[in-house]
């Protein structure tokens, strides 16, 4: 759809909502939820979205999702609004990445109790764990699992199921990628065709129905527990709350094995090289410098400058009250072939103060940031390189969060004083800004893609690849666990078979001499 269409439809939706609806429904909307309908474009075109742009069914959709924020005070739920035995259980969070990056929200079934008198604290539980998400992530959708393993009939809520579902077909549109059921107990297979018809036709093939055998075609084994494959080692816990699971990394240049102090010679060796050819060329400039300007921090820049050359610079920009980002959304690391292992993210400060920052990721044991917590001075810009280090690979599943906040200190800012402001600070003055990782394959031609490319075939990366050898495997698995099955039954029909015989000829035997 054309940009003028969309801005035209989301018009339509604004002026029909605030005339066909608000006038007399008006006690039943937060005035929260009706200014932000006219101020977040995403927000309506998410609506429109999953209503097929059809104007008509997104205002009952908007009008239902409404009410529901007004009934559930979903603007004013906190974690001390909430029973504390709620985030005790465990039952409900959300936790690492599927395959395609998205966010997972977890239902552990078998820690949860069908109560009727606690069934409005726990559907409130699920929507103070989405409008979280909605509001750090802004629209970006979620995979649900809902985790059957080891339950029992206390444990089977078909009610809160059913809600669960709600939350994402009406009260937020958009968000939801697949939900993956796994291990469904055979009880359940009745009313597993109640939880299609909920779901309705068009969604119904977002319901993926796993056990431990291809539950790996969704999501991969670091984010998957042990009891269903998985190598995750992460086990739930209260307090604090689960968090987007992101860490600071464990210091600028981490734990130097032998290949990161090999690498970090290279580069210094190419830095001093550089330097010296750079002096060489413009000794002249460089004694008309007044050296009372230059400052260790500024030595500090000059020579992460000369290490970003070989980073990769991205031309798309995202552009917050505080810093601008870029990249906006990704970044892009090449393949092992290319031996890109680094990224550039350049920060801007468009504040009259100085900003400072600090940069966590999901996976702090692979990554190198440098600077990862610093500031970065009124209307400059400063560069910050992500390294990959050692043997390790990029996943699609790595994620790096950006914070920030804006100080009223001018002076010059140390490692003291940011700590202390970073425990200072409250939560609704940081901005962040969250960046997924891209993996660039090489470009060079292979012979399989040469042979593709004539067919006309687009040529399959690696991880696709990847995914379809392990669905192979887990195919010849299948049937070799089937031939076994087989040749088991066949052996105990022979034995049979020869059992009847044995017997018939010793029958035989009996009546023979009686008959003689």
């Amino acid at each position: 759809m054309a940009e003028q269409d969309k801005t035209a439809l989301i018009r339509e939706t604004r002026e029909r909502f605030e005339v066909e609806y608000v006038p007399a429904k008006t006690d039943k909307y937060d005035s929260r939820d009706l200014e932000r309908l006219q101020q977040d474009d995403t927000w309506v075109e998410n609506f429109l979205l999953w209503r097929h742009d059809v104007v008509d069914d997104t205002l009952k959709m908007i009008d239902e999702s409404f009410q529901w924020r007004k009934e559930y005070a979903v603007h004013d739920l906190t974690e001390s609004s909430l029973p504390k035995w709620l985030f005790d259980s465990g039952s409900l969070y959300l936790h690492g990445y599927d395959k395609e990056g998205h966010k997972i929200f977890w239902f552990r079934v078998k820690l949860h109790t069908k109560d009727p008198k606690t069934q409005f604290e726990k559907k409130k539980l699920v929507a103070f764990w989405l409008e979280r998400y909605a509001k750090r992530e802004n629209g970006k959708p979620l995979t649900v699992v809902f985790d059957m393993a080891e339950t029992g009939l206390s444990n089977i809520d078909l009610d809160f199921v059913r809600y669960i579902i709600g939350c994402f077909k009406v009260y937020y549109p958009n968000y939801l990628t697949k939900i993956v059921i796994f291990e469904l107990p055979w009880i359940m297979n009745a009313a597993f065709k109640l939880v299609k018809s909920w779901l309705g036709p068009e969604a119904v093939n977002l319901l993926k129905v796993t056990n431990k055998n291809d539950v790996q075609e969704y999501i991969s084994a670091e984010y998957l527990p042990p009891h269903m494959g998985g190598t995750d080692t992460f086990k739930y816990s209260y307090p604090p709350l689960v968090d987007d699971d992101f860490q600071t990394p464990l210091c600028e240049n981490g734990p130097l094995t032998n290949e990161d102090e090999t690498e970090s010679k290279e580069e210094i060796d190419i830095d001093n090289k550089e330097s010296l050819d750079t002096n060489e060329e413009q000794v002249p400039s460089s004694k008309k410098a007044n050296h009372a300007e230059q400052t260790p921090k500024s030595e500090e820049c000059d020579k992460l400058d000369s290490k970003t050359k070989n980073a990769k610079k991205a031309l798309t920009t995202f552009k917050g009250p505080l810093l601008h980002i870029s990249p906006a959304e990704e970044l892009h690391f090449g393949s092992k072939e290319t031996g890109e292992k680094k990224c550039l993210i350049v920060l801007t400060n468009v504040t009259k103060n100085t900003v400072a920052f600090k940069v966590r990721t999901t996976a702090p044991d692979k990554y190198r940031v440098k600077p990862s917590n610093s500031s970065c001075e009124p209307g400059t810009s400063l560069d910050i390189i992500v390294s990959l280090h050692g043997g390790c690979a990029v996943s699609l599943q790595d994620r790096f969060l950006i914070m920030a906040a804006e100080m009223e200190q001018t002076s010059v800012v140390g490692t003291q004083e940011l700590t202390q402001f970073w425990k200072e600070i409250p939560r609704n003055k940081v901005m962040e800004h969250r960046l997924r990782c891209h993996v660039t394959e090489s470009s060079k031609p292979s012979t399989l893609t040469l042979n593709e490319n004539t067919l006309n075939i687009p040529a399959k990366s690696n991880e696709d690849l990847h995914l379809q050898l392990t669905q192979l495997l887990q195919a010849n698995t299948r049937l070799r666990e089937q031939i076994d099955r087989c040749v088991w039954f066949q052996q105990l029909t022979l034995l049979l078979v020869f059992l009847l015989v044995a017997s018939t000829a010793f029958c035989f035997y009996l009546l023979y001499p009686s008959s003689s």
